[in-house]
């Protein structure tokens, strides 16, 4: 356990047992820094953790408050998944297709779905932004860069890379059609079908498929729901399979949330570049951050562009524009020619109203907004877990993204909870879909990033009520 999660576990804890009480100022910055003999940035981590889990809010020039109301959360799981060590061909679609398409629909409450409420995202602005670029059109914008991307989107990425420290170029970008166009470029020119890929496990579906599409086998690596993938695991991974590339999230991963720490991507590219393997990084929320600062990519410690950094604007501004990229280091010039020969470019209107919105429309701003809804949505959604399902839930306590991986009694059957869920018009997405051995089985992913009302409350109330009646009539909702 890091520093800061210590001291905001001890400070936790002190709220939870009524020492700090609904409205009570924590001590301060610098009384904890002298106390605790700690950093003021690493104080300030630890307050940035627990105004996530909606225990403290600050209060301008005034310090940091224990929340009116704190209610309780379920404990964490803490242990490394366990995936079997073997290389395997995958057969998932069918089942990712047959969850995701049964949920799609606007009547459901939309636990299952893959982005955030809409009403999240600037659309009017973006609406005059899109405006703007179709009146400015000129001629020559329709045909200039086709398959790389429109220059003055490259060039607004790539400033957003230096304002990390990243040296990234306008040419170093390829525009793709979301980011899951961009992976899947990534993956193809990597591999050749035969050839094993290492994910994580659970890992994000949509890896799966890619897999499963390109003739490819998965090693499922285990991973820690807290802070990702086993490193010396992944060691023993490459020794025994020999693969040809790596996927994986290391900013707030899908489904876990886990996020991984600095040193550990240090790790993890030292070692991937040790034995000359592409890392497929995807890093779609890593704009929906709760803490200070966005956690760096391992992008940032790539010295010999073996890392293909893969982001979107669909999960922090604009999911209907499809406008990700791709900075895929010694493989950007197959990158942009596999795009020429498949999709060929990326809809320059959309490319250029992103343009006029970054350059005028407010985006930090806008991310300070959408992330600080999240992080409120995350405390409620732990809090009615708590309430409503049985004793011994688990779920993760992410510090980003809208993803929340709840761990349900051993007994509980997730594709089972699927349908029995979804007959009562609610959706979720089951563990099994998050597998290439289509494990995790009493396991969910749960989407907190939607509007918190009656109907989401008593739609998790009647989610927890029907994993209770799984495990029998003397099941009790989870008291901790």
């Amino acid at each position: 356990m890091k520093r800061y999660e210590a001291l905001a576990a001890d400070i936790e804890e002190s709220i939870r047992a009524g020492v700090l009480r609904p409205g009570d100022r924590l001590p301060s910055v610098r009384h904890t820094c002298a106390s605790r003999k700690l950093s003021a940035s690493t104080v300030f981590q630890a307050f940035y953790l627990l105004e996530a889990r909606g225990l403290i809010r600050a209060r301008e020039r005034s310090g940091y408050y224990v929340c009116a109301v704190v209610g309780q959360a379920p404990p964490e799981p803490d242990h490394v998944s366990a995936p079997q060590d073997a290389s395997v061909a995958l057969d998932v679609s069918e089942l990712v297709f047959g969850v995701l398409e049964s949920s799609m629909s606007r009547e459901v409450v939309p636990f299952g779905s893959a982005f955030p409420a809409p009403n999240l995202f600037p659309l009017q602005r973006l609406g005059r932004s899109l405006a703007t670029a179709a009146r400015m059109l000129q001629p020559r914008d329709t045909v200039d860069d086709l398959t790389q991307g429109h220059a003055a989107l490259r060039r607004q990425i790539a400033l957003r890379y230096l304002a990390d420290g990243i040296n990234v170029q306008a040419d170093d970008v390829v525009i793709t059609n979301g980011a899951l166009e961009a992976l899947n470029l990534c993956l193809a020119v990597a591999t050749r079908p035969g050839d094993t890929v290492l994910i994580e496990s659970p890992t994000f579906y949509a890896a799966l498929q890619a897999l499963e599409r390109l003739g490819l086998h998965a090693v499922e690596v285990p991973t820690h729901p807290r802070d990702g993938m086993d490193l010396a695991a992944l060691e023993h991974a490459i020794q025994r399979h020999q693969p040809r590339a790596c996927w994986l999230m290391p900013n707030f991963q899908n489904p876990l949330g886990s996020l991984m720490p600095l040193e550990k991507k240090q790790a993890l590219v030292a070692l991937l570049a040790q034995h000359q393997i592409p890392l497929i990084e995807d890093d779609v929320y890593a704009q929906l951050y709760f803490g200070k600062s966005r956690p760096l990519p391992a992008k940032a410690y790539d010295t010999e562009g073996l890392v293909m950094h893969c982001c979107s604007f669909s999960k922090s501004l604009a999911p209907g524009y499809r406008i990700g990229w791709a900075v895929p280091g010694r493989y950007t010039r197959e990158v942009a020619r596999l795009k020429l020969s498949t999709t060929l470019s990326t809809p320059t209107p959309t490319q250029l109203a992103l343009v006029d919105y970054l350059e005028h429309g407010g985006f930090d701003k806008h991310l300070r907004q959408l992330r600080q809804a999240l992080a409120t949505r995350l405390s409620q959604f732990t809090q009615a877990v708590a309430r409503y399902f049985p004793e011994g839930t688990r779920a993760t306590r992410p510090s980003g993204g809208y993803f929340l991986w709840v761990e349900l009694p051993a007994g509980c059957d997730a594709l089972a909870l699927h349908r029995q869920a979804l007959a009562q018009g609610i959706s979720l997405a089951p563990g099994p879909i998050f597998s290439a051995s289509r494990a995790f089985t009493h396991c969910i992913r749960l989407n907190y990033g939607h509007d918190w009302n009656e109907r989401t409350e008593a739609a998790l109330a009647r989610l927890g009520a029907l994993a209770a009646a799984q495990l029998g009539p003397r099941a009790e909702p989870y008291q901790p």
